[in-house]
């Protein structure tokens, strides 16, 4: 028997309604997160919608996080919680794929350490306790641990008539590739800023594009011209020894339970920025170069190669009443499997798999976005998304993640998404994921007869910040 979207929980959708309405009607808190009570400024100021950053937003960061008045307590809190849905929950057993959807459930809540330590130094720690984790059984679990970080010391100078900043420069410490950009075409604050925390999830993905959260150490430098060019290094590797909280809660004993990097690893940004009236423009590059073990148990090994080279652009235009973005990134990765394929041809594969059929492949992800926001208050996003790459039945075959029946890490889609803000702190959302191919079929890609579209997934949210 199939379950469609009409199959959902009566009880569990009028409960996520329900919720939906009150916090709608609850009036204004007096709590504001820490940077707003920081700079003194609405929240508006700094996101078009948060996460997404305004041009002020984007200065307050790379200042380090430094306007403003420092706070005797700079403490914020988040939470999460929704209604999953998806078309089809069931595998050919009949049995569940994902745990707890149709009910409103509590997917993670997070504290942060915020805020302006000295005018030259600033940042964040974020600790998240995610009620949807999941053990070695599949079960589910609730667990916390050290989440996005950002650590920052930085200088300014500037033109010669004292009008205006000509260099801003600075350094970074922190945990995911990408946290630390202010652009929100980049992976790590990039569209969706918030998914569904038990839908179906694709088989492929760029390391770039998240897959290095919260387990390695990011250091680097960065410096901004004229409000125009921007310029950034930084090193990568494995959050060891002096750098291990930034790795704090992750299952880093257990083969394939983490990644794991060979020495430092570079990243690489340039970006140019323009800004005139209500509008602001970039265009940009970034990329990184891994060298990763296969079994992260046994740092002694060869390692892979990863190669990220992509490209990305953002456009907005912040008014009253209107608003609207739009941000594009592709991600192209060369996948160099220089010690797992010599290990699987001689039959003695190097850790928990999945193993690799080809000795390299490509991997290309595409992203665009487009926002439209209505007094700041009412939003509506269309996203569209791509990856493709080489066939590998080793790596996305029937045995895999995800059980592509071809061995294709195709996967292609769309998201529709309404906003509802009817507070400063306080998002209500609609989602709705679209699949026309997943793990490189558009139907039967996993040789049972399951279509794309049977993980389209429907995603009821609330975000509170405070």
């Amino acid at each position: 028997m199939r379950h469609g979207l009409a199959s959902v929980s009566r009880g569990g959708w009028i409960a996520g309604l329900g919720l939906l309405a009150w916090l709608g009607f609850i009036g204004a808190a007096h709590a504001l997160p820490a940077y707003a009570r920081q700079t003194g400024q609405a929240c508006v100021a700094c996101h078009v919608s948060f996460p997404e950053l305004t041009p002020y937003g984007r200065m307050f960061k790379l200042s380090g996080y430094t306007i403003g008045k420092r706070q005797d307590l700079p403490l914020a809190t988040m939470a999460q919680f929704g209604v999953t849905s998806v078309k089809n929950n069931r595998d050919d057993q009949g049995q569940k794929i994902v745990p707890k959807t149709n009910q409103p459930v509590l997917s993670a809540a997070s504290v942060f350490a915020a805020g302006k330590i000295t005018d030259n130094i600033g940042g964040w720690i974020q600790w998240t306790y995610n009620n949807l984790a999941t053990d070695s059984a599949g079960g589910t679990v609730g667990h916390s641990g050290i989440d996005n970080t950002d650590l920052r010391v930085v200088g300014r100078s500037e033109n010669t008539d004292q009008t205006d900043m000509r260099w801003l420069y600075g350094f970074t410490i922190h945990n995911n590739p990408t946290v630390q950009d202010v652009w929100n075409s980049t992976p790590a604050f990039g569209f969706p800023f918030t998914v569904p925390p038990n839908g179906i999830a694709a088989a492929a993905a760029t390391l770039l594009d998240g897959a290095l959260a919260q387990q390695v150490a990011g250091t680097g430098g960065y410096v901004y011209w004229n409000r125009s060019v921007y310029v950034e290094l930084t090193g990568y590797q494995t959050a060891d020894g002096f750098f291990s909280p930034l790795r704090a809660g992750q299952d880093i004993h257990t083969a394939g339970g983490v990644h794991r990097l060979s020495g430092v690893n570079p990243y690489w940004r340039v970006a140019y920025n323009r800004e005139w009236g209500s509008n602001s423009l970039m265009v940009g590059t970034y990329g990184a170069k891994f060298r990763l073990y296969p079994d992260n148990t046994m740092p002694f090994t060869p390692t892979d190669s990863y190669t990220d080279i992509a490209v990305d652009a953002q456009f907005q235009h912040i008014s009253d009443p209107h608003t609207y973005t739009f941000q594009f990134t592709r991600i192209r990765e060369k996948q160099d499997y220089r010690a797992s394929y010599p290990a699987t041809l001689a039959g003695s594969p190097i850790g928990v798999g999945p193993t690799p059929a080809n000795a390299d492949d490509t991997l290309t992800t595409d992203k665009f976005k487009a926002t439209y926001y209505f007094e700041r208050k009412y939003g509506a996003t269309l996203a569209l998304f791509r990856t493709h790459g080489t066939t590998d039945p080793g790596l996305y075959g029937p045995g895999s993640v995800g059980g592509s029946a071809n061995g294709s890490p195709d996967t292609d889609g769309y998201i529709v998404e309404l906003d509802y803000l009817p507070l400063q702190n306080l998002r209500l959302m609609l989602q709705y994921y679209g699949y026309t191919k997943f793990n490189g079929a558009r139907s039967n890609y996993d040789g049972s007869g399951r279509p794309a579209g049977d993980n389209n997934t429907l995603f009821v949210n609330v975000w509170l910040v405070y």
